[in-house]
């Protein structure tokens, strides 16, 4: 009897809606996702009038960004590892690359949401406004910003099998982004961890946010922030799919 493969579009479907009704099922942890970025924008109304609109959006965006990649993506795909969900979806006659995109696309799907609702916030409680392509850069170096902190999540996931040791572990890279982005951004920790922190993926990702929020004001600072952020991607993609197993024996 001949073996009917199904085509990889259909199975990615498949997969698609499974990994969607997952985190649909899950949706009191993607508020949380979504609730820090928004709770940070919101307690920072009085500093858009010092800093600008751009400062403040990006910061609470960046936040939201390594909370999609850190604490989202990097949890699911431990916690699916360690119930053998990727053994069983191997022996399906599908290409594996098609179990990892299925679960990017829905982080990038996050990554849109997440970019929408920081925007809406901000215009509806701090009067925060950008222009048409404003709007549009922001999300294209939203999605560039996001895939660095997706690419972290894949080392973490990759160097680490125990899904405990996954989660206190992106817990602890979150907070330390967090707290030395918020307090060595503002120069509160000296000059050298300031600078640190600029070069850090936290500093370029809330560069280009801030920048491309604003693309009349671009500058070579910004470039060289987007070139470094690519290079930490294309660093951090090679280590965690190079160490990456799809089971924890």
């Amino acid at each position: 009897m001949e073996t009917i493969i199904p085509k990889t579009s259909t199975v990615l479907g498949a997969l698609l809606k499974a990994d969607f009704t997952t985190l649909w099922r899950n949706r009191r942890a993607v508020v949380m996702v979504f609730l820090v970025p928004i709770v940070i924008l919101v307690s920072w109304k009085d500093l858009v009038a010092k800093m600008g609109g751009p400062f403040a959006l990006s910061n609470s965006l960046t936040y939201g960004l390594i909370a999609i990649g850190l604490m989202g993506y990097t949890n699911s795909i431990a916690r699916d590892r360690d119930k053998g969900i990727f053994q069983r979806l191997r022996v399906a006659p599908a290409p594996n690359w098609t179990i990892m995109m299925s679960r990017i696309l829905v982080q990038l799907t996050m990554i849109a949401l997440i970019t929408t609702a920081i925007f809406i916030v901000g215009y509806d409680y701090d009067k925060i406004t950008l222009s048409p392509i404003g709007y549009l850069v922001t999300y294209i170096t939203a999605i560039i910003g996001g895939a660095v902190y997706l690419a972290l999540g894949q080392v973490i996931v990759g160097l680490i099998k125990n899904p405990e040791t996954v989660n206190s572990t992106s817990r602890l890279v979150y907070f330390s982004f967090v707290i030395i982005g918020l307090f060595g951004g503002m120069g509160l920790l000296g000059k050298q961890i300031g600078q640190m922190t600029q070069w850090s993926p936290y500093g370029t990702v809330k560069t280009i946010l801030a920048a491309g929020m604003t693309p009349g004001s671009w500058t070579i600072d910004a470039t060289n922030a987007l070139l470094v952020t690519l290079g930490y991607t294309i660093v951090f993609a090679v280590i965690g799919i190079k160490n990456f197993k799809w089971n924890t024996k």
